[in-house]
């Protein structure tokens, strides 16, 4: 059999170099003028061969990450994909960047960040029909493989989507310290009083330890916008202070800029 023309690394410099236009066609058509340039149906045959492996990706950038200098930050976002019809990975996804249900594939991530620097470690294609895993699943996966190549973050930072009780105590199991946020309507103890929804209580700006059901203590912080809007941040580290809370969240808000 002929050697493939097209190569992965050829493959992503031209992504590298055209980042909107990224079709088989475009990439041939990108080609430098030399003999047995590769033709758009070699780049078609090398996509079908590379199947997606966080493994290669782990290989890359494994060895530029120092395991105790950083934080783990895990969300999902939405690839648009509007006219396909036949690509099995689309589906109908929430998309935060369009505020609204969208067809496209969606791609969990797991970016490592020492706050100079961001480093995407792992990923999971959400494909439920395919492997019959949900979000949390994945999010569970990632957890353990950071786990497991020696990852010891100094918080896991993600969005309130995956702050259930369950995968709080996955992050606690792991013995690591988690920042998230809670919906004001999220039900919590203070002292011994009545389980109420956290926008009826009286959370300090600089943290207000409360009881989560189901899990216990944790601290929460409540952050008022201009218009009046309240964010209610929440970490297992009691010690945690408000400018600490806010380290993590400008450090959580790092995904939202790579995944643009």
């Amino acid at each position: 059999m002929n050697r493939s023309r097209a190569t992965d690394e050829g493959y992503i410099q031209f992504l590298i170099g055209s980042p909107r236009v990224v079709s088989a066609t475009e990439a041939a058509r990108a080609q430098p003028v030399r003999p047995l340039a590769p033709a758009h149906d070699s780049f078609t045959r090398l996509l079908h061969r590379l199947e997606p492996d966080s493994a290669t990706l782990w290989a890359e950038v494994g060895p530029l990450i120092r395991p105790a200098e950083g934080v783990l930050v895990i969300d999902d976002s939405t690839l648009d994909k509007p006219r396909a019809r036949h690509i099995d990975l689309v589906g109908w996804h929430w998309s935060g960047n369009r505020h609204a249900v969208v067809r496209g594939i969606n791609l969990i991530t797991a970016l490592w960040s020492d706050g100079d620097r961001l480093y995407p470690c792992d990923y999971r294609v959400y494909h439920k029909e395919g492997d019959g895993k949900t979000k949390n699943d994945h999010f569970a996966d990632l957890l353990a493989a950071a786990k497991g190549r020696g990852l010891e973050p100094r918080a896991v930072l993600f969005d309130g989507w995956y702050a259930s009780v369950e995968n709080l105590k996955k992050v606690r199991e792991f013995g690591w310290i988690f920042a998230t946020r809670f919906k004001g309507n999220r039900k919590v103890r203070l002292d011994r009083g009545e389980a109420k929804a956290l926008a009826d209580q009286p959370i300090a700006a600089t943290g207000t330890v409360v009881w989560l059901p189901g899990y216990g203590e944790v601290k929460v912080f409540r952050t008022v916008a201009p218009n009046g809007d309240a964010t209610h941040w929440a970490t297992n580290d009691l010690g945690l202070d408000e400018t600490g809370r806010l380290v993590f969240a400008e450090l959580s808000w790092s995904i939202e800029e790579y995944h643009r």
